[in-house]
């Protein structure tokens, strides 16, 4: 049989830079021919093939209801009969605005935007604003979206700034940006000594999913606020991946530390391009059009988007939805987990809500450089075996995986089966 796959890469590639719209969708770091998606419902999707996988990516954390849910569906149906997009306010952004801040105790106010990058970009500008300092703080393994200032690797040495990532950034750009050792104590604690009174914010993925699933201690976590607050900086949670992911109130809620700023995406949307940043009134209020920060955007708080989101965030509410989301991910973990040591093949998991990360290793990372240690070759195999088997994970060895609503009891099955199969082969 013709692989329509390999049909559809060719097509791509001659008119989309590496045939795809956003990097890890190549396959580039585990090999191979793209699926190209055609439909998906529940948690399943289908390619050019027609072949049916079990979805763990769920759109990169989005679909946390699962694809197609009736209520959703039809709340952006009635939307898009409505119109598209205005380019002016309507109420439905006031009421998932207000939906938000309920979830949020840490905001009082805050602003729609369409993708996870324009938030943490206007994020980072607004903390500049309300401080009056150039200096930001992450850490290595962070993504914080493709913003120059934010395509960062660690400095040569300890609490140095940073070296741009990707050609087309400027050192000059970065020069105010500071990488740090994810959970490093120590470090943190120099970098605050030696630039406290320059920095601006310090933004952070509370537990990190973009080296793969990585929780920050709560030690370094309370730490974090603690030198934010002595030296006059604002912390700023990324929770564009964690936001409604991990719990009804995100990591914040999960590890019970108040950042000043919030960054929020992915499940606010509910699979549409959504995302919002917000905090406190006092901070908020230095925006475009009542502050001097400038922040705009044409198609902010669309009103599909909008409807999506406020649909989504409906169902997430309803008792016992977490509960329920967080049992059947820890199912699979700890079922993937057991297959692997049943097979004597090293291996770590965790898992928070309907989030989780898998390492071929005998411990949990903490840290960027620890994650960079797994075997690239054995995660590889993991991944083909899987998708020949019709389970569909990340085509990365640093990204962190999704269960939704939709999951079943059989899907996780199917799942560990197929995973324990291929452990067996090694």
């Amino acid at each position: 049989m013709t692989d329509q796959n390999d049909i559809l890469f060719e097509r791509a590639r001659a008119v989309i830079p590496g045939g795809v719209n956003s990097p890890v969708r190549a396959f580039k770091a585990v090999g191979g021919t793209p699926r190209f998606i055609q439909r998906a419902q529940g948690a399943y999707f289908w390619d050019a093939n027609d072949k049916r996988y079990i979805d763990y990516i769920g759109s990169w954390g989005p679909m946390i209801l699962g694809h197609g849910h009736p209520a959703v569906v039809e709340a952006v149906q009635k939307a898009v009969l409505e119109g598209f997009s205005y380019g002016a306010p309507t109420e439905r952004e006031i009421e998932l605005a207000e939906a938000i801040l309920a979830l949020v105790p840490s905001m009082e106010m805050v602003r729609l935007v369409s993708s996870g990058t324009e938030a943490a970009m206007s994020a980072l500008r607004l903390a500049r604003g309300a401080t009056g300092r150039k200096t930001i703080v992450k850490f290595e393994g962070c993504y914080h979206g493709h913003a120059d200032a934010l395509l960062v690797k660690a400095g040569s040495g300890l609490a140095t700034f940073g070296n741009p990532t990707s050609a087309g950034v400027p050192p000059e750009v970065v020069q105010h940006t500071l990488v740090l050792e994810y959970n490093n104590l120590q470090q943190l604690d120099e970098a605050f000594a030696l630039h406290g009174q320059d920095i601006a914010c310090l933004m952070i993925e509370a537990i990190a999913g973009n080296m793969n699933f990585v929780r920050a201690t709560p030690e370094f976590a309370k730490r974090c606020r603690e030198l934010c607050t002595q030296h006059g900086a604002l912390l700023i949670f990324d929770e564009v991946m964690t936001g409604f992911r991990v719990g009804l109130h995100g990591a914040q809620g999960v590890l019970g530390v108040t950042p000043d700023l919030t960054v929020l995406g992915k499940v606010i949307g509910g699979g549409m391009p959504l995302a919002a940043f917000g905090g406190p009134r006092a901070i908020m209020e230095q925006l475009a059009p009542l502050g001097p920060v400038y922040q705009a955007g044409t198609l902010s708080g669309n009103p599909v988007a909008t409807a999506c989101g406020l649909a989504t965030l409906k169902e997430i509410s309803k008792p016992g939805f977490y509960e329920a989301l967080a049992k059947k991910t820890r199912t699979l973990v700890d079922g993937l987990k057991a297959a692997a040591v049943a097979e004597g093949q090293p291996f770590n998991a965790d898992s928070e809500g309907g989030m989780f990360g898998f390492f071929l290793m005998n411990e949990l990372p903490q840290n960027y450089a620890t994650v960079m240690t797994t075997d690239n070759a054995q995660f590889n195999a993991l991944f083909h075996g899987l998708l020949d088997r019709g389970v569909y994970i990340a085509p990365a060895l640093y990204e962190a995986g999704f269960v939704s609503a939709a999951h079943s009891e059989d899907d996780i099955a199917a799942t560990i089966a197929a995973a324990r199969e291929i452990f067996s082969k090694r």
